[in-house]
């Protein structure tokens, strides 16, 4: 027999010992990989379930384009409007109203898609429904001027909506905003969202941990956050609809804004910025004060993205300097 037949018999002999064990390695990784996400498949938590555990007083809901929306409107004085950043809540906010309640009337809610107000009846989620949204939660709170302040996506939604009502906003506050075109990708979070397999896995299959990762990260330090605060994230982000209210708004198109209109801005704008920031880099701060005329930049030592949430004494000090200089 020649050596190439011999060869060929050989083959015949390995080969289908060697498939069999393909077959059964494939098959123990196929089980392994469902019984973890069986592991983390969480149902939506009903709308009304947890509004009970996180929307006791001082919080109020109001009706306001067919969602009932989540409110809380403390203090008395000149008016403080605050816009939350994705997938964060008016409780971000909470350390500011205790700081500002005083001498201000302080007024935070929950955006579409988010907290306790939920999805939008048409998906109603880029930054420019959500600038038109504002506009009619302050219309129905009977709010004619105000200081706007918004962080990430929510000054993103601040800038918009200070262009198109300039005589509503008094001064204009963003704390490490989005909104400028960016050179680095989006968190890894937010791109496997708006995939469109991946993203609608997510609905269902979405591990606390995932959740206590991401918050860590926004912190310039994680270890000040509190395993309550995770909890907050998450039962916010598992109330009915908002799983799939962030899949839809992170599957759009992303847009920037126009830097020339910038210019425009001729309220007082004072931009805060976490030194630590992560997510949207310090420099980006550095480029919105330089296309704003007139503009107060204060970097933030040691904080991260949502600098506001992480020490609000710091930054709420910075604002009431602004505010009274």
């Amino acid at each position: 027999m020649s050596t190439l037949a011999c060869s060929d018999a050989r083959l015949r002999v390995v080969f289908p010992s060697v498939s069999r064990w393909i077959r059964r390695g494939a098959l123990i990784i196929l089980i392994a990989v469902v019984a973890c996400a069986l592991a983390f498949l969480r149902a939506d938590r009903p709308a009304a379930e947890v509004a009970a555990r996180r929307g006791t007083p001082p919080s109020t809901f109001i009706d306001v384009d067919g969602m009932r929306v989540h409110v809380r409107d403390r203090g008395a004085g000149p008016a403080i409007v605050l816009l939350h950043g994705s997938n964060a809540s008016l409780f971000t906010w909470e350390g500011w109203a205790r700081e500002l309640a005083s001498d201000h009337r302080v007024i935070a809610f929950d955006l579409p898609g988010h907290g306790l107000t939920g999805p939008h009846p048409a998906d109603r989620y880029s930054h420019a429904d959500m600038a038109e949204f504002v506009d009619h939660v302050v219309v129905a709170l009977g709010v004619d001027r105000f200081t706007l302040a918004g962080n990430s996506m929510g000054g993103y939604v601040a800038v918009l909506y200070a262009l198109a009502h300039p005589g509503k906003v008094d001064h204009l506050v963003l704390v490490d905003s989005r909104g400028l075109p960016s050179e680095e990708p989006q968190p890894l979070v937010f791109r496997i969202t708006g995939w469109p397999v991946v993203g609608r896995l997510f609905e269902a299959i979405t591990p606390r941990f995932v959740v206590a990762a991401n918050v860590r990260a926004v912190y310039g330090d994680p270890a000040k956050v509190s395993e309550e605060n995770i909890d907050l994230y998450y039962d916010l982000l598992l109330r009915a609809g908002n799983r799939r209210a962030m899949r839809v708004r992170l599957s759009m198109q992303d847009d920037h804004l126009d830097v020339a209109r910038l210019r425009d801005l001729a309220m007082p704008v004072l931009i805060l910025w976490g030194a630590r920031d992560r997510w949207v880099l310090p420099k980006y701060g550095a480029r919105f004060h330089d296309a704003i005329p007139g503009s107060t930049l204060v970097v933030l030592d040691g904080l991260g993205h949502i600098p506001m949430e992480e020490d609000p004494v710091a930054t709420a000090a910075a604002v009431r300097k602004f505010l009274t200089r």
